[in-house]
Order: structure tokens, then C-alpha cells, then sequence
């Protein structure tokens, strides 16, 4: 059977022809509707994009004849966290920069000094001086306490130089002990698969509302490009060490006045203590809180190290092997466990003493 359509009067004819485009669906219409989750990732990139800012350092190398050049050093990125020129990026970012430049959104380049830098957490804080009455976007800090794995996140950075890139991803881990290139360990980092490489690092990652959860540290490759492993610093550290830098110019973290050498097999053989990990007790401050607590010193006196690089160390001391019920098995171990603590905080030490263990309570003492 053959439908046959009736002839239209023309004064009806572009009515009808609506009528039918408008049944059959107009296919630039639908071009330009987007599911939930993409409306999300558009809202939240144009909602933080411009507040992401690139940056590059210019570092000093030595020519044949030993004369200072200035040449280009790395890259990376950072996150306006203040209208009056504050950014928010990663130390490793400008090590060794003698200039460092900071590009906006629109163009514009600043040159940026340094306020503050933290390696124990890889945070440093810029600033560069904005036009007077600059119209800045920054980026509001969320709360990385109440991150859940599975939870979607995204990044905004600059990988391999391209401006402003966004990837998503999830949170993967949380609570992740990372060894970073300066051989300190950055507790509680956030594992997401988010795309990251090289350029990202300083960069924000947010979460759906475009809140700034983490900044993107490091990525775990062979090949030096993303491999679906990430890690960023919670922003609950961040805000700390930022507080901390803009108010003081470095971090005010708590330790143990005491002289602390890492334990070896070779130190335990030679002063005959049975355990091979910990931290050997050399010297304890006079009159400090730890000496208050009980913590005892070494009494026999040795040299360590190399021929040439030897200096004396206490043997007979209290060796720690936990704090606050973390094992500590080297420096890096006791700097991370520590990292979030205040001067006048009160930790609990395990310490191994004539063959058993004992727990001390230490008042801590700020760290020089």
C-alpha cells in the first residue's frame, strides 16, 4: 500500500515542512545536547579553567668557559588561590629557578617570586602582581578528609606545554605513602587514574563542584608519561603548609630534639644490638622534652661514615622503632610521620632498650 499525499496550498507549505523536521527531530538540535556527565566536566573546566596558570623557570648553566648562561628550565602548573596574585603549585616546579614566569588564561605573563616552599610536601607558594582591579578567578579549596575511591575527579594543567588540558578520572587509593624524587616520603597522597604527564605538576585536581581536592604531584611511569597512576597532595595538607608559608615563610613542624642516625646492619653487628631497623638515639637535646620523657642517648663514642666524610657518633642508646604506632625503619620514615605534627604535640615513642621495648610519651620541639 502506497500512502499518497495530497497536494498543500502553498501559504500552507512552510508550515507543514516545520511540523515534519520538527516530528522527525532537527539533527543540529540534538548536536548540541550533552549528557549529565559532560555538562559536569564543561562546568567545571569553564568554572576553574582561567584560574589555572602555566609556569615556566629559567635556570642558570655554566658554559665552556665556566661563565653563568641563563637557559630555559621546567615547567609545570599552579592554581590562583588569591585575588591579589597568590598561586599554589609544587616545589619540584621551580627548583633551582632563578626567574620563574607565570602565563594566565588570557595571555599575560608575570614574573613570580617565591613566598614560601615546602620539600617535606612538595608545596610552594608564588606571587606575581596583577593590574590593579584585575578581574582574577581562583580556585576554592574542598575538604580531601571526605574523598571516597570510585569518587570522579578531574584535572586542569598544562602536559607537554598544551594550555589548560582537563582529564577525568577517579579516586583509585587514598593514604598513600609516596617516596618523592627528594627521597622523603608524602603521606596520604591521592592515587587517581586522571590522565597525568609531565607539565601537570601544580596543578589542581578538583572534584565534580570544581572544588580544589589535591594538587597533582607525580605521576608512576616507565615511560615518563601517564600510565593511569597518579598522585596528588590532599589539599587538607596543602592548606596547612600554605598557611604556614605565607605566615611564616616555612612550615612549623614538630620533632624530637634529638640527634638521629639511621640504624644499619652494620651499626647493629657492631654495637651488638638485635634488631637491623630503626633509629639509633646518638644525642639528646639538654633539658629538651625528650630528655624529659626518658629518652636516653648513646655513651660510647665511634666514628661513621667514610674516610674522608666521618664524623662521631654515640653508640648505647635507645633505638626508635615506632612513633604513634607507624614503624620507623629509616629518616624518611620518621620526617613523614611527623609531617602533620605541631611543636608541642605529644607522641607516643616506642623505643628498644636493653633488649625490650618501651613507649615513651614526647612532647615535641620545633624542628630546626
Amino acid at each position: 500500500m502506497i500512502l499518497t499525499i495530497p497536494a498543500i496550498p502553498r501559504r500552507f507549505a512552510a508550515a507543514f515542512l516545520a511540523v515534519l523536521l520538527s516530528a522527525a527531530g532537527s539533527p543540529c538540535a540534538s548536536a548540541q545536547t550533552y549528557t549529565l556527565d559532560e555538562q559536569q566536566n564543561i562546568s567545571v573546566y569553564e568554572q576553574c579553567s582561567e584560574a589555572v596558570v602555566n609556569i615556566n623557570t629559567e635556570v642558570v648553566a655554566y658554559n665552556w668557559f665556566l661563565e653563568p648562561v641563563p637557559q630555559e628550565g621546567g615547567s609545570g602548573s599552579g592554581s590562583i588561590i588569591d585575588k591579589r596574585g597568590y598561586v599554589l603549585t609544587n616545589t619540584h616546579v621551580i627548583a633551582n629557578a632563578t626567574k620563574i614566569y607565570i602565563s594566565l588564561a588570557d595571555g599575560a605573563q608575570y614574573e613570580g617570586t617565591v613566598m614560601g616552599s615546602d620539600s617535606a610536601s612538595d608545596i610552594a607558594v608564588l606571587k606575581f602582581d596583577p593590574p590593579k582591579g584585575a578581574p582574577l578567578k581562583t580556585i576554592e579549596y574542598g575538604d580531601s578528609s571526605k574523598l571516597k575511591v570510585g569518587q570522579k575527579v578531574l584535572a586542569i594543567g598544562n602536559p607537554f606545554g598544551f594550555e589548560r588540558t582537563l582529564t577525568t578520572g577517579i579516586v583509585s587509593g587514598l593514604g598513600r605513602p609516596i617516596r618523592s624524587n627528594r627521597n622523603t616520603i608524602i603521606r596520604d597522597m591521592i592515587q587517581t587514574d586522571t590522565a597525568i604527564n609531565p607539565g601537570n605538576s601544580g596543578g589542581p585536581l578538583l572534584d565534580t563542584r570544581g572544588r580544589m581536592i589535591g594538587i597533582n604531584t607525580m605521576i608512576y611511569s616507565t615511560s615518563g608519561s601517564s600510565a593511569g597512576i597518579g598522585f596528588a597532595v590532599p589539599v587538607n595538607t596543602a592548606r596547612r603548609v600554605v598557611d604556614d608559608l605565607l605566615k611564616y615563610g616555612s612550615v612549623k613542624r614538630g620533632g624530637i630534639n634529638a640527634a638521629l642516625v639511621q640504624l644499619t646492619s652494620t651499626i647493629a653487628k657492631y654495637a651488638e644490638i638485635t634488631i637491623a631497623s630503626g633509629l639509633l638515639v646518638s644525642e639528646v637535646g639538654k633539658n629538651s622534652s625528650a630528655a624529659k620523657a626518658g629518652l636516653k642517648a648513646g655513651t660510647t663514642p665511634a666514628q661513621y661514615g667514610s674516610r674522608r666524610n666521618s664524623y662521631t657518633i654515640y653508640l648505647g642508646g635507645d633505638v626508635i622503632t615506632e612513633i604513634e604506632g607507624v614503624k620507623i625503619a629509616s629518616l624518611a620514615d620518621y620526617y613523614s610521620v611527623l609531617e602533620s605534627k605541631r611543636p608541642g604535640d605529644k607522641v607516643k615513642v616506642t623505643v628498644y632498650r636493653n633488649n625490650k621495648y618501651e613507649t615513651l610519651t614526647v612532647t615535641l620541639e620545633e624542628q630546626e
